[in-house]
Formats: C-alpha cells, structure tokens, sequence
C-alpha cells in the first residue's frame, strides 16, 4: 500500500483521488493541503483522510506519506518539488510541469539531485485508445510514422488561477497543449528530436491576457510532423481526437465527444453528464466510466507499480521538461511568426537522426509512387524512371 499527501483539494485532486483510492482498492490518501481550510476539511471528510492542513511543508512531511501528489496550480509546482526533495519523498505532478521550460529543467534537477522518483502525470497518453494505438505504432502497424496530430478544446477550465496568466504562464497553449505535445512525440518516438515549431494563437473570445486559441506545427529530426489544435472557445464539449498517419497505415481515435455513447434528456434527473458538457438537456454525449477513458487508472497504475518496482515511470519529470521546451518554441513562435527552434539544454534521445528515405525500390530502373487496383480488375503502376524521372503507368491486366 502506498501512502499519499494530496497537495490540492480541487477539481483534478478530487479526479486524481477518486482514481487513487478506487483503482487498486489498497492505496490511500493520508494527507491532504489546500489553501482553503473549508475546501481541505471537505476534502478530508469525502476521501477519509484523518490528516488536513494548510500548511504544504506539514503535509509532504507527514511521517506516514510515501508519495506526494501535486494537484496545484502552475505557479506552486516548483516550490512543492522543492520541499519534496528537502523531505526525499518520492513525487508526481499534474501537468504542465512547469510555467515554461526554465522553470520545468529546475524541477528535474531537483528531483534528480535529490535521487527521488518523479512521475508526470501526462494523463491522455494512458487513456486505453492512446495505449492501444501506441503499442500498435510500435509494432510497425501503420510503418514510418510521418504526421501525428492532436486535438484538445472546450469552453475553458473550471478553476479561476487558469484565466491569470501570472498563476497558469499561459493560456490554451500550456494548458491543452501540454497533453497533444505528449501524444505526437508518443507516437513519432519520445528518443527523436523535436527541432522546431511554427504556431499560430489569438485571444478570440474570453477577456483575458492569454490565448484562448491556437494551431501549431512541430517538426521532428527525422522529418515527422506533429500538430497540435487547442482552444479554450470551442462550444459543445470536451473535443478529444487523434490522428496518426504512416507509411503503411493511419489512426483515428475520438476519445470523448463522440464516443458511441449518445443521450437525449430534458435535463430534469440531474446536474453532471460528462467532464466539460455545456448542458444537462437535449442530446448528450455520456462517457461510461470517465476515470479510465482519460486515462487516470492506467497512469497510477503505472506510477504505483514503478515506484514499487524502484524503476522509473513511463513518464517522468524529463518528459514534462521536454514539452515546456516545445510549448516555449509555440509562444516565441506565435510572437515572430517564424519557425522558433526547440532549445532543449539537455537531450537523452538520440543523436543525428536523418530524414528517412521516401524512395520505394520497384526494380533496377524505377521507384514505385503507387500501386492500386482498378474497378475493372487491372492493377496499374506508377512508376518513377531513376535516372531521367520521367512519371509512366503499367496496367497489368
């Protein structure tokens, strides 16, 4: 069993408690802080917690705590690593890690110093789609992955500190697009290097001094492309979707709006429907069981049993490290208008990786560009000469 401070009474704490003590049916939350003391008492009574305070350092140095978990906003994140590593307790944070890339590398040194485990608790790519699809990349099922692309918006977060761009460091950008950044370098190979980006973010609708929209392309060494789509001003829901597209195969994957599950009620029998909905009437877009189809059972399931292990998480603190550094590329980006560059001060992926080679071996004298079947029942080819590159077609009936 392990033992957990919970830094955070609200919304994500009560999502990531409600996983926590429910998943393995033996780990428990014996300690919570908040800043509130009404919000931290209620939160103790709901999650049987018999320790509660207001004071972050007394609860991450509870004697009985094995694990500290951060579900705090942006700006508090570096001082609870700070005294988790003054208290060498093992710790995970909600993302992003940090307000920018700066910040995030001085968290990673900390816990690394410290000689402490540290998990990001990058929740979408442990929803059971993404692990599927994920698995099914590496196996080669879809061949050389070329372009990964991520979708995140809704109406806007729950909590007043995201609206402030000095508590949260940005907008949609770093709140959304912590989580699409993560799934494209999944699937494109978190050891390749992303190199530059190209962003596009406006304040479109709500009064507030981030972004509440935004488009951005990442460029990879070897020559893939991730895209992110978030937004803060989408009407209708919380939109999760995924595309994948390879050499030999594409991906789709829609995680929440539409999930095959669909209601129509007069909103009479109750409050919540789903996570974001904007209404409890008319036709409604349920999700069957919400804690494991954003992925949070799998992802403790994942720090738990590798913190048990002494190993490290498949997402780690130098995960959250890389994504600021990329997000950080966005905002320069979205600023100048050009491709800004990823400056990562400390790389642990591979090295020098080239451009896969996009030429098909057909026979001695042609590259294959394609190869189909007609409705006739022909087979016709399109081939590239290699020496003049002259374009022919070859029926085969």
């Amino acid at each position: 069993m392990l033992r957990i401070s919970m830094l955070g009474s609200g919304f994500i704490g009560r999502f990531y408690a409600d996983s926590i003590q429910g998943l393995r049916s033996k780990d428990k939350i014996v300690s919570v802080y908040s800043r509130r003391e009404e919000t931290t008492k209620k939160f103790a009574t709901d999650y049987s917690c018999k320790h509660w305070t207001t004071n972050m350092e007394e609860s991450i140095a509870h004697p009985e705590v094995d694990l500290v978990c951060i579900a705090l906003p942006n700006n508090l994140h570096e001082e609870a690593v700070r005294l988790c590593c003054k208290h060498k307790k093992a710790v995970m944070t909600t993302k992003p890690l940090g307000r920018n890339a700066a910040e995030a590398k001085r968290m990673l040194d900390m816990v690394e110093s410290a000689g402490i485990f540290n998990g990001y608790l990058e929740d979408l790519v442990y929803t059971p789609k993404s692990l599927k699809a994920i698995e099914s990349v590496k196996n080669g099922a879809i061949g050389r992955v070329l372009w990964a692309k991520s979708r995140e918006t809704h109406p806007g977060p729950h909590s007043d500190w995201f609206w402030d761009i000095e508590q949260a460091g940005g907008g949609c950008i770093l709140d959304l697009g912590c989580h699409c950044v993560e799934l494209n370098r999944s699937y494109i190979g978190k050891d390749i290097k992303p190199v530059e980006v190209m962003c596009w973010a406006d304040t479109q609708v709500k009064p507030i001094d981030a972004e509440d929209h935004a488009i951005a392309l990442v460029k990879y060494e070897n020559g893939a492309i991730g895209q992110f789509e978030v937004s803060w001003t989408f009407r209708g829901g919380l939109d999760l979707r995924d595309e994948v597209m390879g050499t030999e195969g594409t991906i789709w994957i829609n995680s929440f709006l539409r999930t095959g599950f669909e209601m129509f009620t007069t909103g009479k029998g109750g409050d919540y429907i789903a996570e974001k909905a904007e209404s409890n009437s008319g036709w409604l877009f349920p999700v069957g069981d919400e804690l494991n189809e954003l992925g949070y059972n799998h992802m403790f399931n994942d720090m738990f049993n590798a913190l048990e292990k002494g190993v490290s998480p498949k997402e780690t603190f130098y995960d959250g490290y890389v994504v600021n550094a990329v997000l950080d590329a966005a905002y320069k980006s979205a600023k100048t208008k050009l491709w800004e560059p990823v400056q990562l001060a400390d790389w642990r992926g591979r090295e020098g990786v080239t451009k896969d080679s996009h030429l098909i071996e057909f026979d001695a004298d042609h590259y294959l560009v394609k190869e189909e079947m007609t409705h006739y029942g022909a087979k016709k080819l399109i081939l590239k000469n290699k020496k003049t590159g002259k374009i022919i077609e070859r029926v085969i009936e």
